[in-house]
């Protein structure tokens, strides 16, 4: 089971695991072994609760496809654990991220000294403009 928080928990066998050659310079080894990992996992036949995949669904993020796939290639590191290691913090983070919803902002007013200070800065820096003009 994979924990994503105290009350949300994903079976193993909903993620499904690729492991690829990585692209980019690295010379024989990169050519023939199969270090980049590829995560993929499926939203909708999930087990998340409907919060969750709602949520996820509407997020406006590179790695969620229009299908409702979460798509995560990690290939970081020579070793094929390492960038599978990472590619699982990196979906963790990304399923918890929605798990928080944002306190609601309170608007307030500027209190009377901060409005003072701002318009005594205002009237220096104005002088010092000023200053710099010539007399006619």
């Amino acid at each position: 089971m994979i924990k994503i928080s105290q009350r949300v928990q994903i079976a193993d066998n909903e993620l499904e695991w690729q492991f690829i050659r990585s692209s980019g310079a690295g010379g024989q080894h990169l050519n023939k072994v199969s270090t980049a990992a590829q995560l993929i996992f499926d939203i909708r036949q999930s087990s998340l609760p409907e919060f969750y995949q709602q949520r996820l669904l509407a997020k406006t993020d590179h790695r969620i496809t229009k299908s409702g796939k979460i798509i995560i290639k990690c290939q970081a590191s020579r070793s094929q654990d390492a960038n599978r290691q990472t590619a699982l913090e990196q979906f963790i983070a990304l399923v918890a991220s929605v798990g928080h919803t944002a306190k609601k902002r309170v608007a307030t007013k500027p209190t009377k000294a901060s409005q003072r200070r701002r318009v005594d800065t205002k009237k220096q820096r104005g002088a010092t403009k000023a200053l710099r003009q010539k007399q006619f």
